[in-house]
């Protein structure tokens, strides 16, 4: 009889407690079960997105390596618009700048390149500015291509901008400051750097890096 009061005065203790508290604890768990079926329905959304935008670039790849310019700016324009958020939709859209250069489809180029610029991260957005300069150059559209190498870059792009301004300032016949723009790329770049030849034979090519100013001894 004892146990049986006991159970009873605890089942007693029990309803007083859910009568008070029941609803809200009811709400909390609904909350809660709500965001873990959210959190996984948006983990499997975007491993379904990832592996579709994956399928596309792939098949833009395969179109580019056929040299077929107009497949590969369709697929590119799906890939950003279902997936820009992605990574593969800042890759199509460098890939299917380089594809419309081949084609001598500079327009469409310059407009992937700077979709990459509006939309991409940090890293790609350096590289899309870095092709975009080169664009703008074979344009001889040379103070837009400085204005493009002098927005932001990340600094292990530092002596590639350098070596490209180099290049834009010799296009515009201004051989000093480019000798000093060659001259900084090197200074730039590690003694194994794959392009520090080229840009030796570039600085070469106009003269070299400027002597250094004799000191003036007093008198």
């Amino acid at each position: 009889m004892a146990y049986d009061l006991e159970e009873q005065e605890q089942i007693a203790n029990f309803k007083a407690f859910w009568s008070r508290f029941g609803n809200l604890i009811t709400w909390v768990l609904i909350i809660a079960l709500a965001g873990y079926a959210g959190w996984n329905f948006w983990g499997s959304h975007q491993a379904k997105q990832s592996a579709e935008a994956s399928g596309l670039y792939d098949s833009l790849v395969e179109a580019a390596q056929a040299s077929d310019n107009a497949k590969v700016q369709r697929i590119a324009a799906d890939v950003e618009g279902k997936f820009g958020a992605t990574a593969y939709a800042q890759m199509a859209a460098l890939a299917a700048a380089k594809s419309a250069f081949d084609a001598n489809d500079l327009k469409t180029a310059k407009a992937q390149l700077q979709w990459v610029v509006d939309h991409g991260n940090d890293e790609y957005k350096s590289v899309a500015r870095l092709r975009l300069s080169g664009v703008l150059l074979d344009e001889k559209a040379y103070d837009q291509a400085l204005a493009v190498l002098n927005a932001a870059f990340l600094p292990q792009f530092a002596a590639e901008v350098q070596d490209r301004k180099g290049d834009v300032l010799v296009a515009q016949n201004k051989t000093a400051e480019a000798r000093a723009a060659y001259q900084a790329a090197l200074d730039k770049m590690d003694k194994n750097h794959p392009g520090r030849q080229i840009t030796q034979v570039k600085l070469d090519a106009i003269g070299g890096a400027p002597a250094p100013a004799a000191s003036v001894k007093p008198a």
